[in-house]
């Protein structure tokens, strides 16, 4: 018997998301979404908490890939998108979580508007307790989750820049849309949780990614 092919694949990395993961992978488990038109693929950055017996609780409804060593966001993002199957791909990250029409309402928005090739969604911004905190408009605050792409397009652009540790999003972006068009949805339906954890906080780190996105495409 022929196994159906997916038509969204969700990518899903984790490094040390005990804490978060559970609440993530209920989230977009229900999904007002039909289960056998998505698949979800977490990528385990060779994670030293629980996030490993985390995962197993969730059995077949998700594809785990785990890396023997740890190799970053965007290498493992790439992992992902290259095990994909789906037509449309979406990247959720393993501390945040979505509303019950993520994907639907994505994933219409593209079957219907074939002009563009990629959506991106408006989010709440939340803190660890699950506390609204602002309603952000992606068009004006971009974050890397939060898109549907169509697959194709992003294996053209060469997939993620695995020397970028933090931007990597930004660097993606730039190139995308130097040849595709992403199309805004005026909907929150992604929660983005901030907190002491964020790989953003890291004052450092985003200075030096962002000098290096100066240098690859200039004064943004």
């Amino acid at each position: 018997m022929k196994e159906n092919k997916p038509e969204v694949s969700v990518i899903i990395t984790a490094y040390n998301e005990e804490r978060f993961i559970g609440r993530c992978l209920r989230s977009i488990a229900n999904q007002n979404f039909p289960g056998m038109e998505y698949e979800v693929i977490v990528v385990n950055d060779a994670s030293t908490d629980k996030t490993s017996y985390a995962l197993e609780l969730f059995g077949d409804s998700i594809k785990v890939i785990n890396n023997k060593k740890n190799i970053g966001l965007p290498a493992s993002i790439n992992k992902g998108i290259k095990a994909a199957k789906g037509d449309f791909l979406v990247r959720l990250d393993a501390d945040d979580y979505v509303n019950v029409n993520y994907l639907n309402f994505l994933h219409y928005f593209l079957e219907v508007n074939t002009e563009y090739d990629a959506v991106a969604c408006d989010y709440f911004l939340f803190d660890n307790s699950e506390n609204w905190i602002e309603k952000c408009d992606s068009s004006q605050k971009p974050i890397g989750c939060g898109i549907m792409f169509r697959t194709k397009h992003l294996l053209d652009i060469g997939l993620y820049d695995e020397s970028f540790k933090v931007h990597e999003d930004k660097d993606m972006r730039l190139r995308f849309e130097a040849k595709y068009k992403i199309g805004h949805l005026n909907v929150p339906l992604y929660r983005y949780r901030k907190h002491e954890n964020n790989i953003t906080n890291n004052d450092d780190l985003m200075s030096y990614h962002e000098n290096e996105l100066k240098i690859k495409h200039g004064n943004l």
